[in-house]
């Protein structure tokens, strides 16, 4: 039974994974509304320009443009009409305290070679194909079991009824149960600086890899298979060319305006939306691209909450601190992605995972787009972010206090490991967000930037389901909510909860609006500048 007469589907949160939810919604013909309470779209994939430098606020490595192009097709559009994309290689470079530098490169034998190089009689090429080779088979199960459906646990991946046939025994083998990424790299690289490279594909989920589950290692066949890329525009060149998407396709985009309270009927059902303003907004069905354990703490009911509550425990994976530097020179010695690695991963992880504090000497993902697009900044100066990871936030933790001092050690370690002579004298413009920041500007569960961590040799990639178990109508996207943190991932959440609500038919879309641009619209127009950084 179809729930009510106005069958529209209301989507709360304009960030990447509900862009791509209303898109594809949109494109199977449903009426969509889609409400953002900032003034932007594109949730932590922002903008911000200051003084000719322009700063991507929030992810930075585009992987997997395969899942951008399934949605781009949902609508019958080419992904390459709508952004230009443009490969990286070297994926990353690598900056270790000893003064070592490595590169990583996307093609495998060019890989081995500079690992025979770089680590001579280490065995270390032969290790990293058999590391890739894991990587593929177990992206194999992935892309059969994992992905592109609505999971929530263990059994909405596998047939058990087929658990003792020779296909899934092989599977079971290739996901190393038990097993952490940690584990698995160094059963097949022992050379400490190439394993800790190799550990660091977990940078994407904001887990300590010595507490994550193996499978995780599936990251590196993916990042060397579809290859790193860079939108011409910034990483918010993707909001952008979603939302000229969804305007297309006819969804109602009101940003400024946030959510209250998600309205269930008698029958449990989702009824409708309550905006912060006040406003009733009639629905059939909910997709929440907002963070999901605040979902529902703050917009459910108490005997809703109390069932999601029980069902696990939901740990925060980790923050971050955020620099945003504007220099008056160039340093040549930086690749587009670079990561300046920590003297000891055990100290760092151990200090950020386990004691939910500041490590001594952190590991800085540092990005420099000019190399790839010298419009970032103005000319002959660079436009660097700063990404250091720092744990979830406690009750102990007082960024006013802990930012000057940790904002030294970053610094210090760019001016040391990285090579960035005299840095600091170099910056004209400095902005930062700290765990806080991320707290209450992108509602996330105490600062996260990853969601949920993904920790538990066993369980450890499962994250809540895209569809409510408990509430009838009620989907989700996002980073916290499966298949997991990162761009591709948050994308590919907000396509299975579309279609998941497709499949479940709770909303007729007899009645859905012809595609076209929508008349109501109260987001910013594409390529407006966002407010400034508090």
């Amino acid at each position: 039974m179809k729930n009510g007469e106005n069958n529209r589907v209301g989507i709360i949160g304009g960030g990447l994974g509900g862009l791509a939810a209303a898109c594809t919604l949109a494109a199977r013909g449903y009426r969509v509304v889609l409400l953002e309470r900032n003034a932007w779209l594109g949730g932590k994939a922002a903008v911000f320009e200051e003084k000719g430098h322009r700063f991507d606020m929030g992810p930075t490595i585009l992987i997997m443009p395969s899942v951008l192009r399934r949605i781009f097709a949902e609508a019958g559009e080419r992904l390459e009409d709508h952004l230009d994309l443009v490969r990286l290689d070297p994926q990353w470079r690598c900056f270790f305290p000893d003064g070592s530098v490595l590169d990583l490169h996307q093609d495998v034998d060019t890989m081995a070679a500079t690992l025979d190089t770089f680590a001579p009689k280490t065995n270390s090429a032969n290790g990293y194909r058999r590391f890739l080779e894991l990587s593929r088979r177990q992206n194999e199960v992935s892309q059969r079991s994992f992905f592109w459906r609505p999971v929530g646990c263990l059994r909405d991946t596998f047939d058990f009824k087929s658990i003792f046939q020779p296909s899934m025994l092989r599977a079971l083998v290739d996901l190393r149960w038990g097993r952490s990424v940690t584990s698995t790299v160094r059963a097949h690289v022992a050379e400490p600086r190439v394993a800790q490279m190799l550990e660091h594909f977990t940078k994407y989920v904001g887990s300590a890899p010595d507490q994550s589950p193996a499978v995780l290692c599936s990251i590196a066949h993916v990042q060397t298979d579809e290859g790193v890329w860079y939108p011409r525009g910034g990483t918010g060149a993707l909001p952008r060319a979603l939302e000229a998407l969804a305007r297309k396709l006819g969804v109602e985009i009101r940003c400024r305006v946030g959510v209250r309270r998600i309205l269930t009927g008698t029958d449990g059902r989702v009824c409708g939306l309550e905006t912060e303003q006040g406003q009733r907004l009639e629905t059939s069905a909910v997709v929440a691209n907002s963070d999901c354990v605040r979902t529902h703490r703050e917009l459910l009911d108490a005997s809703v909450r109390r069932r999601f509550e029980k069902r696990r425990r939901y740990e925060p994976a980790c923050s971050g601190v955020v620099l945003y530097l504007g220099l008056d020179r160039t340093y040549e010695g930086l690749a587009h992605h670079n990561f300046i690695f920590s003297r000891d991963p055990v100290e760092e992880f151990d200090a950020i995972y386990r004691q939910g504090e500041l490590a001594p000497d952190p590991t800085c993902y540092l990005v420099a787009p000019a190399r790839t697009e010298p419009t970032v900044a103005p000319p002959g100066c660079e436009t660097l972010n700063v990404l250091v990871h720092v744990p979830y936030l406690r009750p102990h933790h007082d960024w006013t206090r802990m930012l000057p001092a940790y904002r030294r050690i970053i610094l210090d370690k760019l001016t040391h490991t990285a090579g960035l002579a005299d840095l600091e004298a170099h910056v004209r413009v400095e902005r930062w967000l700290t765990p806080q920041d991320i707290h209450d500007r992108y509602g996330v569960l105490d600062g996260a930037i990853y969601g949920l961590a993904s920790h538990g040799k066993f369980l450890g990639a499962f994250k809540p389901s895209n569809r409510s178990p408990d509430v009838p109508g009620l989907y989700f996207a996002g980073g916290s909510i499966h298949p997991g943190p990162g761009m591709p991932m948050v994308l590919m959440s907000g396509w299975i909860a579309a279609d998941a609500l497709d499949r479940d038919g709770l909303v007729d879309r007899s009645s859905a609006s012809p595609r076209g641009r929508s008349e109501a619209t109260q987001a910013l127009p594409s390529g407006s500048k966002e407010e400034a950084l508090p």
